[in-house]
C-alpha cells in the first residue's frame, strides 16, 4: 500500500508540474496552515459547569450516540483519538464552560487556574489553545439577553465573564508561545416582533467595548466577535446581527468572526472574507455546515468549503485568517465526526494550494474567460488524492478510510463501556 501510494505520489508531482505547481512547495505550505478543532462536539456542548443542564440561547445538539465525554479526562482521550488520524498542525478551540474545579465557579470568576490541566495537555500535544466566553445555558441568560441586557447588573455579570475569559486566553497564549484567539457570540435577541431594537445595541455596544478595554499583548491574545442572523427564541430580533458586528469590528479593529450557518441560507462567507478583509485586521472563520438553517453539521469536502480554502489561499490570507470548525453531531459516533470535518477542511486548503493561481490570475486579466473557466474545471480531476494520501504517510495518519475501523476499535473499548 505504502509503495503504490509513492508511486503515485511520484506521478502527481508530475503531472502538477506541467501546470506549473509544485507539489513539495504546496505541501510546506500545508504543513504551516491550523485548523482549530472544537471541543464540544465531544460531549454535545454540555461542559462540565453543570453537564446536566439544559441547552439554551438557540443551541441544539441532536442525537443520542452513545459515549458522549462525561469529563475532561474523557474528552482529552477522545480528543486524543481524533488527533492522531488527522495530518498536519491543529489547534483546539475551548468553551468557559468545560473548565475544571473541585468547587463551583461563577463564570464572571474564571481564572487561568481552572484551565491549567488544558494547557498542560496542549503543552504535551503540541497544541495552541483558542478560547470563548459561553454566554449561554445559564440562569443569568435566560431571558435571551446577555451583554444588551436590560438590567445594569446581569449585564455587569456578562462583562466580567468576558474580561475573565480574556484573561484566561491570554494565559493560554504566554503559556503555548502562540496567540490566543477569543471569540465573543452572545445569543441576544428576541422570539416575535420588537419596538426597540437600537437600545440592546447601544447597551451591546458599551459593554463590548468595556469587555475590551484593557489592553492585551497581540502576541499572547487576539479578540474576535462574531454575528448571527437568528437562533431558537431569538427568530425576529437579534440583536449582534452581521452588519452591527462588522461595524464594531471595523471600528474597533479587532477579529470578525464568519459563521458558515450565520447568514441567510443563500448567503456563504466564502465571498466575504475577501470584502471584510478590506477593514478588519483579521477574520476568524467558523467552518459548518449549514442545512436550511445553523444547523452545524459536520463539514463536507463541498463546494462552500473549497471556496473557504480557494479564498485564504489565492489572496495568501495565512497570517490574518484563523481557520476554526464549529459543528456538533450527536447522531454519530463524535470522534468520527471531527476526524471527516477536519480532514475534510484540510483536504480542500491542499486542493487549493495545488491551484495554478498565479497564471489563472494572467489569463483572468487578460479576459480570457474561456480559458480560465475550462482550467479551473480540469484542475478538478488532477490527482490531488494521490498528494493527500502522501502527505498523511509523511504525518504517520491512515491515508484513507482505514481510520474508521480505528474508531470503532476505540468505541468498543471506551465509548461502549460509559
Amino acid at each position: 500500500m505504502t509503495k503504490l501510494i509513492e508511486q503515485a505520489f511520484e506521478l502527481a508531482k508530475q503531472r502538477y508540474a506541467e501546470t506549473g505547481v509544485d507539489v513539495e512547495q504546496a505541501i510546506q505550505r500545508l504543513d504551516s496552515v491550523s485548523v482549530s478543532m472544537h471541543c464540544w462536539q465531544g460531549d454535545d456542548v454540555r461542559g462540565f459547569e453543570n453537564p446536566q443542564g439544559t441547552l439554551t440561547g438557540g443551541i441544539q445538539a441532536t442525537g443520542n450516540y452513545p459515549g458522549r465525554a462525561r469529563n475532561a479526562e474523557e474528552l482529552r482521550a477522545d480528543l486524543d483519538k481524533a488527533l492522531s488520524l488527522i495530518p498536519g498542525p491543529k489547534r483546539l478551540n475551548l468553551h468557559a464552560i468545560y473548565l475544571e474545579s473541585d468547587q463551583p465557579v461563577e463564570r464572571d470568576a474564571i481564572e487561568p487556574k481552572h484551565f491549567a490541566n488544558w494547557v498542560e495537555w496542549a503543552k504535551q500535544n503540541g497544541l495552541g489553545l483558542d478560547f470563548n466566553p459561553s454566554c449561554f445555558s445559564h440562569p443569568l441568560s435566560a431571558d435571551g439577553f446577555t451583554l444588551s441586557h436590560a438590567d445594569k447588573n446581569i449585564r455587569q455579570f456578562w462583562i466580567d465573564h468576558c474580561k475573565a475569559s480574556r484573561h484566561v486566553s491570554a494565559y493560554f497564549g504566554e503559556q503555548l508561545g502562540t496567540p490566543s484567539v477569543m471569540n465573543i457570540w452572545v445569543p441576544d435577541g428576541m422570539k416575535d416582533i420588537t419596538v426597540d431594537r437600537m437600545a440592546p445595541r447601544q447597551r451591546l455596544l458599551s459593554a463590548l467595548d468595556e469587555v475590551i478595554a484593557e489592553k492585551l499583548n497581540p502576541a499572547h491574545h487576539i479578540d474576535a466577535v462574531e454575528s448571527k442572523l437568528f437562533g431558537i427564541g431569538a427568530e425576529s430580533y437579534t440583536v449582534g446581527s452581521s452588519e452591527f458586528f462588522l461595524g464594531y469590528a471595523s471600528s474597533r479593529q479587532t477579529a470578525l468572526t464568519l459563521d458558515a450557518g450565520h447568514f441567510h441560507p443563500t448567503e456563504v462567507i466564502s465571498d466575504k472574507i475577501s470584502a471584510a478583509m478590506l477593514y478588519v485586521p483579521r477574520l476568524l472563520l467558523h467552518v459548518s455546515r449549514p442545512v436550511r438553517w445553523d444547523s452545524d453539521h459536520v463539514v463536507l469536502l463541498d463546494d462552500e468549503m473549497q471556496a473557504i480554502a480557494s479564498e485564504i489561499v489565492r489572496h495568501q490570507l495565512f497570517d490574518k485568517v484563523h481557520i476554526g470548525l464549529d459543528f456538533f453531531d450527536a447522531s454519530i459516533n463524535r470522534i468520527a465526526a471531527w476526524v471527516i470535518g477536519t480532514r475534510n477542511a484540510k483536504k480542500a486548503l491542499l486542493r487549493a494550494l495545488l491551484e495554478p493561481t498565479d497564471h489563472l490570475r494572467k489569463i483572468e486579466a487578460e479576459g480570457d474567460y474561456t480559458a480560465r473557466l475550462a482550467l479551473l474545471e480540469e484542475q478538478k480531476s488532477l490527482p490531488w488524492q494521490a498528494v493527500w494520501e502522501a502527505w498523511c504517510l509523511r504525518h504517520d495518519v491512515p491515508a484513507d478510510a482505514s481510520w474508521l475501523s480505528n474508531v470503532r476499535h476505540y468505541e468498543q473499548q471506551i465509548l461502549s463501556q460509559r
